[in-house]
């Protein structure tokens, strides 16, 4: 390598001929704008916490106070600080899953998993939900196995929240259907597609862009009196992104909405009959 000569280096600031200026510029918005998410995050996760502290604070002046001596609304009031106490706690459980999964964003799943059996996992677990909506869940899967590269337990908590928000916020339209199928990806590859539709009231159209954004929601009262914490979509995206995967959307007022989770395949499954199972 050829060593330039030390008397013909320009020092930096001096320009290399007369008349002539070196202007340098960095783009520093990639930088600000993380700054500035990591900020509104911050505020928006001391904002849900806050809620729920200063309740729990005002009960318990309450029940050493005036309602020291009065049983029935000792029981109320322990009722609704329950309640709140499990709100911090779900939400302080969303925000450890979000900095795991953000954590290990980079390292893709290695392991094969069966859709199907992950399927069938999830609408078990959701049949008391179900019930006590009055909702029926129809799943309609292959019969036989459909691998995809997948962390198990993260692709649970991706179908829980897709079907519980289902239950939970379209519960009106009775009925949520669950489809697994195949499909092709934009690059001509197999893929697997999981669309959650339920009969509800459906979201305006202006809300679909945000609605995978950490702490947005169509109607916070709404959300909170569902026990929301409004994390549960944006952990859906992080996982998915994870997993080489994407999440769309569509819906219309008065028609319901269709989340669908697309998944690349290992391969293709030797039967695609579909078999249809009922859960109420």
């Amino acid at each position: 390598m050829a060593i330039q000569d030390p008397s013909r280096v320009t020092p930096v600031g001096a320009a290399a001929e007369p008349g002539l200026v070196l202007l340098a510029f960095h783009d520093l918005t990639p930088l600000r704008r993380v700054e500035e998410m990591r900020a509104d995050f911050v505020a928006n996760a001391s904002h849900e916490l806050r809620t729920p502290l200063a309740a729990l604070s005002g009960f318990i002046d309450t029940l050493r106070g005036p309602a020291r001596e009065d049983r029935v609304a000792r029981e109320r009031f322990l009722g609704i600080m329950q309640v709140q106490a499990d709100r911090m706690a779900r939400l302080i459980d969303d925000l450890l899953s979000l900095s795991r999964i953000e954590l290990n964003a980079h390292l893709r799943p290695d392991k094969q998993v069966d859709l199907v059996a992950i399927l069938r996992q999830v609408a078990d677990g959701l049949q008391t939900l179900a019930r006590d909506r009055d909702v029926a869940v129809v799943t309609s899967a292959p019969s036989g196995p459909l691998l995809v590269l997948g962390d198990r337990d993260e692709l649970i908590r991706v179908f829980e929240n897709l079907v519980e928000n289902a239950l939970k916020y379209a519960a009106s339209g009775k009925r949520v259907d669950i489809t697994l199928a195949l499909g092709e990806a934009a690059s001509g590859k197999p893929e697997a597609r999981v669309a959650v539709r339920d009969h509800g009231p459906g979201i305006a159209p202006e809300h679909l862009p945000r609605l995978t954004e950490r702490f947005y929601r169509v109607d916070v009262s709404e959300s909170r009196a569902q026990g929301g914490t409004g994390l549960g979509l944006a952990l859906v995206k992080h996982i998915l992104n994870r997993h080489g995967g994407r999440l769309t959307i569509e819906s219309a007022p008065g028609q319901g909405a269709t989340f669908t989770v697309h998944l690349p395949m290992v391969g293709i499954p030797a039967s695609e009959n579909s078999a249809i199972f009922t859960r109420a």
